[in-house]
């Protein structure tokens, strides 16, 4: 999969609808007769085909669509996509009756995917992940963030930063890092939560931020995980260190994880399915995305839904992504994301196109050059074989996917 960075001088794709996704754009934006240029890896334009400024398809190599639909590229926001091997006896476990909290508290749970990573090498992270990545970009997807939080440790969560980044040498996709740290107490902690919080803050960061290898910083706050304290001590810790945050929030009960992130200005807040109304306002005012996780609701069957109407009253921008990881979400298509959110939260398709595309770029700081079909963003695109955009959070376990265009190639 060469030609990451051959990329293609002058491009147009016409014949084609398009959903541009454009903020404030009625729907999805829609284009019945539309056509995308792009030009070193930038759109140049994207709306109808008869508007086109002539320089835009000058000396141009033109893609004749046959009607098909283009959208953005794809966005899967949040992930655990490097790990090594599986957590598949858990799921037996938890089939047997086993709960969430005691499969952690059995020795499963997050540690024991810590100690299958701090045991795999760097090369071995890479080559575990790529399939999982692979199934991404099969459907249309662009972008993908990758967190760390199974190493736990200086090295080893380094060495899983370090893994996260070659993919994006490996593949033509673009990868953001996020340092999870502080996503579950290691064994060598001897439960002591504040000391490995001390930990986190004064050496797993400065080292990570040393070697630039994250783009944000994230976190657990939960019960069995970490305190709204201990969390904003990491976040006080990350924003001297010039990182952006995020937070695993009100998944299993409510802390107020919500409005902590929103207080420190946080990109995203995610799953969420035990956020109240002070906190669905926090997110509003300080433009917090909400990231709906619907995988690991439907995987750790959870009963209770996010409280999507409480985003929507407020105004709350919703994302969308898989949170691919072993143990409560091993999900790597984000086509059935989208039906999820659709089914089981009750998303409309405009909301569940808009969260892995324009939304999911946002909760990623990314929305000034991707998520939508614009003018000078990138030229990430997704080709569909499809007759209407609903087909693509309708249909379950198919892929409509025509072409995929990562910066005009």
């Amino acid at each position: 999969m060469g030609g990451a960075n051959n990329r293609s001088g002058h491009r147009v794709w016409r014949n084609a609808r398009l959903a541009t996704i454009v903020e404030g754009a009625a729907g999805l934006g829609i284009v019945e007769k539309g056509a995308v240029a792009a030009h070193d890896g930038l759109i140049v334009y994207a709306g109808p085909e008869a508007d086109m400024p002539a320089a835009a398809g000058q000396g141009a190599e033109t893609v004749d669509c046959a009607g098909r639909w283009i959208t953005p590229g794809l966005i899967d926001c949040h992930t655990h996509l490097v790990y090594a091997g599986n957590r598949a006896n858990e799921f037996e476990m938890r089939l047997a009756g086993a709960t969430y909290e005691e499969v952690a508290r059995a020795g499963g749970g997050i540690v024991s995917s810590v100690k299958s990573l701090r045991a795999a090498s760097e090369d071995e992270l890479v080559t575990q992940t790529l399939p999982r990545l692979d199934a991404l970009i099969a459907e249309g997807v662009t972008t993908v963030e990758v967190k760390s939080g199974y190493g736990l440790d200086a090295d080893n969560e380094k060495k899983s930063l370090r893994a996260a980044r070659r993919l994006a040498s490996e593949r033509p996709v673009t990868i953001r890092t996020t340092c999870l740290a502080a996503h579950a107490l290691p064994p060598e902690a001897k439960g002591d939560r504040d000391a490995f919080i001390d930990l986190v803050a004064g050496t797993i960061l400065p080292e990570v931020a040393a070697e630039k290898l994250a783009d944000a910083v994230d976190g657990f706050c939960e019960g069995i995980a970490f305190s709204p304290e201990q969390m904003a001590r990491v976040f006080d810790k990350a924003k001297a260190l010039g990182l952006p945050v995020k937070l695993h929030a009100d998944q299993l009960s409510n802390l107020h994880g919500a409005a902590l992130a929103a207080r420190y200005g946080a990109l995203s807040a995610d799953h969420l399915e035990y956020t109240d109304e002070e906190g669905a306002a926090a997110m509003a005012k300080a433009g917090t995305v909400a990231t709906i996780l619907p995988g690991a609701y439907y995987f750790i069957r959870e009963t209770k839904k996010p409280p999507l109407d409480l985003f929507r009253r407020h105004g709350v921008k919703m994302a969308v992504a898989t949170d691919s990881n072993p143990g409560t979400s091993p999900l790597t298509s984000l086509l059935l994301t989208m039906n999820m959110a659709a089914t089981l939260f009750g998303m409309t398709v405009d909301e569940c196109l808009a969260g892995v595309t324009r939304e999911a770029a946002r909760a990623l700081g990314l929305l000034e050059s991707t998520g939508t079909l614009e003018a000078g963003k990138l030229a990430d695109l997704a080709i569909w074989d499809i007759v209407r955009p609903a087909e693509l959070v309708y249909r379950m376990g198919f892929n409509p996917l025509h072409a995929r265009i990562w910066r005009g190639q």
